[in-house]
């Protein structure tokens, strides 16, 4: 069997390993000093591009997990609500050329994760006002303390 990989150097290994034992739903497959993996089985990885600044290096815009239904999306928030994360629901927002249903959390460094599903294609990139789909860090005026999204859809 292959799978892909996905390795992010974490700032506290203890509290990102409680976040992600709760977003996937899991424990560590394999924990030692200093490092750990999960062996996930579901779901696999999506892949989205989005064009950046011309010369400006790769960076991570954000992460998500695809499902199929709005069902889906609504048993996430509540499962993650449950297990204490915070979440910020947007239904039936136009993000990344589709119509969503998305709930987002954020790991202990901040990163953004969505649980999404596309209910429909749409015609526009941009996100709807009030949106953490597609922000633009560089505009973004939240008045939130904590660090803005890079980014964020799909």
């Amino acid at each position: 069997m292959s799978r892909v990989q996905l390795a992010l150097r974490v700032p506290d290994l203890d509290e990102s390993v409680a976040f992600y034992s709760k977003l996937f739903d899991t424990e560590p497959n394999k924990l030692r000093d200093g490092y750990a993996n999960f062996a996930i089985t579901e779901p696999p990885l999506k892949l989205v591009l989005i064009e950046g600044t011309a010369g400006e290096a790769t960076r991570m815009d954000h992460l998500g997990v695809e499902v199929d239904s709005t069902e889906a999306v609504h048993a996430a928030t509540t499962r993650l609500s449950e297990a204490g994360l915070a979440t910020d629901v947007e239904n039936d927002t136009t993000c990344c050329y589709a119509l969503q249903d998305k709930v987002w959390v954020h790991g202990p460094g901040q990163e953004p994760w969505e649980v999404y599903v596309v209910k429909a294609d749409a015609d526009t990139l941009a996100k709807q006002q009030g949106s953490t789909c597609c922000a633009d860090p560089a505009s973004a005026d939240t008045g939130a303390k904590e660090p803005v999204a890079a980014g964020g859809c799909c």
